[in-house]
């Protein structure tokens, strides 16, 4: 008879020690940057944003949807670096990436 039950994958990801809970708590952390930047922005740039990421030295990574979304989202990037002090998340860099197809 087994005397660890196996742990569902829900459990596992809610639990506060977990690697896989870390990982999922990340993704949530990103996902609702992107959102709440989306909310922020202009909704005719706001559309270009695919994606954000953010890296332990302040840098916030966009990913946009072209080359052309990248110009037009480069050009709120002080809007951008507000929107994020007013989140609580401080910003010093942020770099453009196109996303691939």
């Amino acid at each position: 008879m087994l005397r660890n039950k196996p742990k569902s994958l829900s459990e596992l990801i809610r639990a506060s020690d977990s690697p896989l809970g870390g990982l999922a708590e990340e993704a949530r952390r990103r996902s609702d940057l992107g959102d709440y930047l989306r909310n922020g922005l202009p909704p005719d740039v706001a559309v270009g944003l695919v994606h954000c990421n953010f890296q332990p030295d302040n840098t916030l990574i966009l990913l946009v949807r072209s080359p052309e979304w990248a110009a037009r989202l480069r050009f709120e990037g002080e809007r951008i670096r507000e929107l994020c002090r007013k989140n609580g998340t401080p910003v010093d860099h942020i770099k453009v990436r196109v996303a691939a197809e």
